[in-house]
């Protein structure tokens, strides 16, 4: 047997939950006095799951804290026979679990725990996205009246934004601090969420919103001077003040970096 035709056949035995390895395989593969081949190949076997599982308890921490031990094993060994990993860097794993999800539970379950199964994996996509050079206070004191007027930003790379219709974020919080899990409640509105990575470490918060149709409206292309005008209804005179404030604060969180 080639090595590339061992590797298949490795493979194949691997990523099946219920199979048993091909003969050609076993002849392949040398016994020792304590463990036979099969025995052998089944450590691998068993090993493979328990790699992906640890790998699924550590990117859905909360998710796991909720459903508990016994459930969470049996969604993530389910969800890794429907989706196996398809990408060398095991990373990538936890991708498709939220999508996943909608197969394997049922409403009133299904939708808190898809949006939580996303707002973990938005942590970890946050922390491993690209880097870039985040626009800073220091920048911004240097700026001249004309550099307000037409300053354009855009979010960094690692910013994702999330619209929550639960209670996920206090649930998220409790279970990442091992306190008793609130019952999951619907929220009156629609919450904004941000997650992102600053300083090697991810941050989130969630947005009023007002803040957050601001923030949206000035990382699509609006200028600074646009964004007082969008304000002045509500604040007038205020409006420029407001902007700043926001801008500050964005800034400081390290979310926004030189727009086109």
């Amino acid at each position: 047997m080639s090595l590339i035709s061992q590797q298949a056949a490795l493979e194949a035995y691997l990523t099946d939950e219920d199979a048993l390895p091909s003969d050609v395989l076993l002849e392949q593969v040398r016994s020792s006095t304590a463990l036979s081949a099969l025995e052998g190949l089944k450590i691998y076997h068993n090993a493979y799951r328990a790699r992906l599982l640890a790998v699924l308890q550590e990117d859905f921490p909360a998710l796991h804290h909720w459903m508990g031990e016994e459930s969470f094993e049996q969604l993530a060994l389910a969800y890794i026979a429907a989706w196996p990993p398809r990408h060398f860097s095991i990373r990538w794993l936890g991708e498709k679990l939220s999508e996943f999800i909608g197969c394997y539970v049922a409403e009133p379950q299904l939708s808190p725990m898809r949006e939580l199964t996303k707002l973990e994996w938005a942590f970890t996509l946050a922390f491993d996205a690209q880097d870039a050079e985040a626009l800073s206070l220091e920048t911004m004191c240097s700026f001249s009246a004309e550099d307000w007027i037409s300053l354009r930003v855009a979010l960094t790379p690692s910013v994702r934004w999330l619209q929550l219709q639960y209670n996920t974020l206090e649930l998220w919080k409790a279970a990442k601090s091992g306190d008793l899990l609130p019952a999951i409640t619907p929220l009156s509105a629609n919450q904004d969420c941000l997650v992102w990575r600053h300083d090697l470490v991810c941050q989130y918060r969630s947005l009023e919103p007002e803040e957050a149709s601001a923030l949206r409206f000035f990382v699509v292309g609006g200028s600074f001077a646009e964004l007082c005008e969008l304000l002045f209804p509500e604040h007038a005179e205020q409006a420029p003040l407001q902007a700043a404030t926001w801008l500050r604060q964005w800034v400081s969180d390290g979310m926004l970096m030189w727009g086109g």
